[in-house]
């Protein structure tokens, strides 16, 4: 399955998610307002990446401790991404483990931009 086909089935498995483009880009919205993460195919660095809010503190403690797969994203001239993580995706093989991992950030993204009522969806959905 192709990177953005995966990205696509984990972030529109969550509730309240729907998809459209932004900023040139494909992004995920929660309830088509807060946006949950952008998959990004080349944003001037030849790289595939997914971009996603952090909850305080993640982004810090993952690029320290793997700067070859984790990033601080450019923050815009508003200061949008300054606290993201973005996460290289195209070195990522077909193991589960690596897309597990890219679910549960995806998750931790959900968790740090969805309305609460939702939130307690995901949880007894997944509970």
């Amino acid at each position: 399955m192709r990177l953005y086909e995966r990205v696509c089935k984990i972030a529109l498995a969550l509730p309240g998610v729907d998809e459209r483009r932004s900023h040139g880009e494909p992004c995920f919205f929660v309830h088509g307002k807060r946006a949950l993460c952008y998959f990004h195919d080349n944003h001037n660095d030849g790289r595939v990446s997914l971009w996603c809010p952090a909850p305080p503190g993640v982004q810090e403690e993952m690029v320290r401790s793997d700067p070859e797969r984790f990033f601080k994203p450019p923050p815009s001239a508003r200061g949008a991404f300054a606290d993201w993580l973005g996460v290289y995706i195209d070195t990522i093989g077909d193991g589960d483990d690596d897309w597990e991992e890219i679910a549960a950030i995806v998750i931790d993204a959900y968790r740090t931009v969805a309305p609460k009522a939702l939130v307690a969806d995901l949880d007894r959905k997944s509970g």
